[in-house]
C-alpha cells in the first residue's frame, strides 16, 4: 500500500559527534528526496536508518571513546561505572601503567581454600609434587573400614578447588591436579595426602600469579612436551604444553594421551599434535583481538618428532598413528606452525608432564613469568 505526504520521522539516538553529523546528512538528503520526489512508498522510511546503521559500523568501535562506550552501555543496560577491574570471579588484577605490566593472582581465594580444608596453619612446601609420590589405582581403599573412612573425607571437594585455581592463574599446579583428578570416583588415603601436599604447596605459594608485561611481544610462542610412560595404571605418556603472550602464559594443558605410544619420538609426536590444535585457538583469539600475528613458534626438546612433522615421507615405523595425529605436517607446510629446537632445560612445559626438582621448577616458572604478585 502507498502512503502518501512526508515520510515518518525516524527516532534515532546520537553515540557521538560523527555519528550526530551522519545522521544529519542523511536526513538532509531524505528530506530533499520526499521534496523532489513526491509521494513516498513504505520503503522509502528505511535508507535513513539503514545508510546510519552501516556508517555505524564503517567507523567501528575505534571512533568511540571509553566514555562513549560506558555512555552506550548505560543506556542499554542496569549498570555502574566502578572503574578498572580490581576483582572477578576470585581473581585479583593488579595494573602498572607505568611499566606496562599486569598481574593476576588468586591470593584471598587459596587462603579460603587452605582455611576450608584445615590447611592454613600446615608446613609448607617447595613443589606442588615430588618424584617419589607413586600415584596409582594400586592405593584405592581395599577395605570396608577404608572405604568408610574416606567417604568422611571431602577429597573430590578439594580438588575442584584445587582445579579452579589451576585453570585461572597457576599453571604450576596443572600436572599435579591432573595426577589426584583420575581418582575422584575412589580415592585412598594415599591419594587424600597427596591432595593435602598440593595444599601445603599453595600455602607457601599463595601469593603466586601470572605477570604480563608489554605488548611489544606480541607473538604468540608454545612449549610441548611428553613424559616417558609416567601413568603406572595404564603405562600411557602424559601430554604437556603451555602459550604465551605478552611474556606471561594464556593457555596451558597436562593430560593423559589416548593411546598408548611405542616409542619416546611416538609420544612427542602425538603431543605435538594436541599442542597444534591448541595453536589454532590461541591464533583465533589473537585475530579476534586484532593484535598482529604470525605462525606460532612452537618449541620442542624432540628432534626426531620434528623431522617427522616437516618431512612428509611413509615409514613402515609410523604408519600405525592415527591421523588426528598428522594435522601438524599441514599446519607446519602452510606456516602455521613454525618448528623450533630447544633444550630439555629450557622447555617450560617439562613440568606439566612430571614432578620435577626444586630448582628446575622454580626455573620454570621464572621462564613462564609466574611470580608473587
Amino acid at each position: 500500500m502507498v502512503q502518501q505526504g512526508r515520510p515518518e520521522q525516524v527516532p534515532v539516538t546520537i553515540e557521538n559527534d560523527t555519528d550526530s553529523k551522519a545522521i544529519q546528512e542523511d536526513s538532509e538528503v531524505a528530506q530533499k528526496g520526499s521534496s523532489e520526489t513526491g509521494p513516498t512508498t513504505v520503503r522509502d522510511e528505511q535508507p535513513v536508518k539503514e545508510r546510519h546503521k552501516g556508517k555505524k559500523q564503517q567507523l567501528g568501535m575505534s571512533s568511540l571513546s571509553k566514555k562513549g562506550i560506558r555512555v552506550l552501555l548505560g543506556r542499554e543496560f542496569e549498570m555502574k561505572d566502578l572503574g578498572a577491574a580490581k576483582k572477578i570471579l576470585g581473581k585479583e588484577i593488579r595494573r602498572d601503567m607505568s611499566y606496562k605490566r599486569l598481574w593476576l593472582s588468586q591470593k584471598s581465594y587459596i587462603q579460603k581454600v587452605l582455611e576450608k580444608f584445615d590447611m592454613a596453619d600446615s608446613k609448607p612446601v617447595s613443589t606442588p609434587l615430588v618424584s617419589h609420590f607413586r600415584v596409582s589405582a594400586d592405593q584405592f581403599p581395599k577395605s570396608d573400614d577404608e572405604i568408610r573412612d574416606m567417604a568422611q573425607v571431602p577429597y573430590a571437594s578439594a580438588v575442584r578447588c584445587l582445579m579452579y585455581a589451576m585453570v585461572c592463574t597457576r599453571p604450576d599446579l596443572a600436572q599435579a591436579v591432573s595426577e589426584v583428578s583420575k581418582y575422584m570416583s575412589n580415592p585412598g588415603r594415599d591419594h587424600w595426602n597427596d591432595v593435602k601436599w598440593i595444599l601445603r604447596y599453595l600455602k607457601g605459594t599463595a601469593e603466586y600469579g601470572l605477570r604480563f608485561g608489554d605488548l611489544k611481544c606480541v607473538a604468540v610462542l608454545g612449549y610441548v612436551d611428553s613424559d616417558y610412560a609416567g601413568d603406572l595404571d595404564n603405562r600411557r605418556y602424559t601430554t604437556g604444553y603451555v602459550f604465551t603472550l605478552a611474556e606471561g602464559p594464556v593457555s596451558w594443558r597436562s593430560v593423559l594421551q589416548d593411546v598408548v605410544a611405542m616409542s619416546t619420538m611416538e609420544a612427542e609426536y602425538m603431543a605435538m599434535g594436541e599442542a597444534a590444535k591448541e595453536a589454532l585457538w590461541v591464533q583465533g583469539l589473537v585475530a579476534e583481538l586484532s593484535v598482529e600475528r604470525g605462525g606460532v613458534l612452537l618449541h620442542g626438546d624432540s628432534q626426531s618428532a620434528m623431522y617427522l612433522a616437516k618431512n612428509q615421507v611413509y615409514r613402515a615405523r609410523t604408519k600405525h598413528i592415527q591421523v588426528t595425529y598428522h594435522k601438524i605436517r599441514e599446519l607446519v607446510a602452510s606456516g602455521d606452525i613454525l618448528l623450533e629446537k630447544v633444550h630439555t632445560s629450557e622447555n617450560t612445559a617439562d613440568m606439566l608432564t612430571k614432578p620435577v626438582t626444586e630448582e628446575m621448577f622454580k626455573h620454570y616458572l621464572d621462564l613462564l613469568n609466574v611470580f608473587p604478585c
